[in-house]
């Protein structure tokens, strides 16, 4: 049996079940959860297993435990770590309006520094990283995979461990909501042009002129989402 196809946990259950809870705001932040007996009943979960669920929410920054006094939630987006966001793509229907757009203007600030230095630490394998993109299926799936590949890859070769740490906190994230992006034409031929002329400054070994594409088309992806994601929400 594949692994997508088990039940879950009990405590993984409970996990889930609070931050579905927190995220349609039946525990905003800043209120109490109900007393672990109460919770636990609620969550039709023994005390012991409600307890592990709420260290790993706890550990996260989904909420507070506090000796002696109830279970507070806390500002999970403003108190919250990367693992916030893993939690957040596995909720998709829950997320935050504008949270997409958000993580590309994160995603915008960051490209242009590790493109452009993984073409100056290693230039071989960061070329070798363009490989196949100009051959890609005109399919969603395919662009979608390649297009996170491609910046997974060079936030690793660019020397700096910090920019894949920060890309892979919120890549299924990404691989969720890149295959909708990528259902339109336009976006996928305006990925591929990205492409060709990434592998054109990259022959050329011209890397500020690199960093600056890199910058404005990641600014234009980010309007092309906007322009793209359903009215009145960041969900696709």
């Amino acid at each position: 049996m594949h692994a997508e196809f088990l039940p879950l946990r009990p405590a993984d259950a409970a996990e889930s079940n609070l931050i579905d809870a927190i995220l349609r705001g039946e525990y905003p932040p800043g209120s109490n959860l109900p007393a672990e007996r109460e919770l636990a009943k609620l969550l039709g979960v023994t005390r012991p297993t409600l307890r592990e669920a709420l260290q790993r929410l706890s550990r996260d920054g989904w909420v507070e435990i506090r000796q002696g006094k109830p279970t507070i939630v806390k500002d999970f987006l403003l108190e919250g770590n990367l693992l916030i966001l893993n939690a957040l793509a596995r909720h998709p229907n829950e997320v935050p309006p504008d949270f997409i757009l958000q993580l590309l203007e994160v995603r915008a600030l960051l490209a242009p520094r590790y493109f452009r230095r993984a073409f100056e630490a290693q230039p071989k394998q960061a070329r070798f990283a363009l490989d196949g993109l100009q051959d890609l299926a005109d399919k969603p799936e395919a662009y979608a995979m390649a297009d996170q590949a491609l910046h997974l890859r060079l936030a690793a070769l660019s020397g700096n461990p910090v920019f894949p740490l920060i890309l892979n906190g919120f890549k299924d994230f990404l691989a969720r909501f890149g295959r909708p992006y990528f259902e339109l034409a336009a976006n996928r031929a305006h990925s591929k042009a990205f492409y060709t002329g990434l592998l054109k400054l990259a022959e050329a070994e011209d890397t500020a002129a690199l960093e600056a594409l890199t910058q404005k088309v990641m600014l234009e992806s980010m309007r092309n989402w906007q322009a793209a994601r359903p009215k009145g929400g960041g969900n696709a």
